[in-house]
C-alpha cells in the first residue's frame, strides 16, 4: 500500500507536498522531530481486536507535539441484548447432534468464539488502558428472551472544526466491523423493566496479543428466570 500511495502522490502532482514512508512505526525515522496530527484507522472487531492501538499510542508519545491531535480521538464500546433463537440453534446447538453424531465438544468451542460501555480518550490513555473491566446494566424494554449480548463501538473526531464520527451499531449503516455477538449458555426469559447486570472484562491474550480475551459475568433475578454465570470468549 505504501508503494501504491507513492504512485498516487506522483500521479496527482503532490510529490513536493506529501512524503510516503514505508515501514513499521516502531522502526522508521521521520524527517521531522515532531508532528501536529496523527490520523490512524486502528479499530478492529470489538474495537480492540488485533491490538493496533498500542502502535498509535507509541507514535503519539514519540512524535506528537504538546496539544497535538490524535484522530479519531474518542472511542466508545457499547453492549446490548438480542433475541436470536433461530441463529443460535443453527450455528451453536447444531453441534449437539450432527446427523446422529455427538459433536458437542465443538459446541463448547464455538460458543467461546464471538462472531464477527466504556469510552477511550485516545489522546490521554496509556497502553494498559486497552485492558479494562466495565460494569453494565441492561434494562428490558419488552417481555422477551435473551440469547446473546451484542457489542459495538462508535468513534468520534471531536477536535475537528466540525464534529464527525461514525457508529458500528445495529441501527447505523453497515460497516465491515459489523457487531460482535456473545452467545449465552443460558436462554434468559426477561420481563419489561427487569435488568441483566454484570461486568465485561477485556484484555489482550497473553500468548497472542493480537487476540482478545473477554470475560462476561452476568446475572438476572427476574419473575420467570434467575440466572448467574461467568463465560469466557476469545476473539482470534
Amino acid at each position: 500500500m505504501a508503494d501504491m500511495a507513492q504512485e498516487i502522490v506522483k500521479l496527482n502532482g503532490y510529490s513536493n507536498v506529501i512524503t510516503v514512508l514505508k515501514g513499521k512505526i516502531e522502526e522508521i525515522e521521520l524527517p521531522v522531530a515532531q508532528v501536529d496530527v496523527i490520523i490512524s484507522e486502528w479499530m478492529g472487531y470489538f474495537l480492540v481486536y488485533e491490538n493496533m492501538l498500542n502502535t498509535v499510542l507509541y507514535a503519539r508519545d514519540k512524535w506528537l507535539v504538546q496539544d497535538g491531535l490524535v484522530l479519531p480521538d474518542k472511542a466508545s464500546l457499547y453492549l446490548t441484548a438480542i433475541e436470536d433463537a433461530d441463529y443460535k440453534e443453527d450455528k451453536i446447538e447444531f453441534w449437539n447432534n450432527v446427523y446422529g453424531f455427538d459433536m458437542s465438544c465443538i459446541r463448547k468451542q464455538s460458543i467461546m468464539e464471538p462472531l464477527v460501555d466504556t469510552t477511550m480518550d485516545i489522546s490521554k490513555m496509556t497502553a494498559g488502558d486497552a485492558s479494562f473491566t466495565a460494569p453494565f446494566k441492561l434494562v428490558a424494554e419488552r417481555d422477551d428472551y435473551i440469547h446473546a449480548l451484542v457489542a459495538y463501538f462508535d468513534v468520534s473526531f471531536t477536535k475537528c472544526h466540525k464534529l464527525m464520527g461514525f457508529s458500528t451499531g445495529p441501527k447505523s449503516r453497515a460497516t465491515h466491523w459489523k457487531q460482535t455477538v456473545l452467545y449465552l449458555e443460558d436462554v434468559l426469559s426477561i420481563c419489561q423493566g427487569e435488568a441483566v447486570i454484570g461486568t465485561l472484562t477485556v484484555a489482550p491474550n497473553k500468548k497472542n496479543p493480537r487476540d482478545v480475551d473477554i470475560t462476561l459475568k452476568y446475572s438476572l433475578n427476574g419473575r420467570h428466570c434467575q440466572a448467574s454465570r461467568t463465560q469466557y470468549y476469545r476473539m482470534r
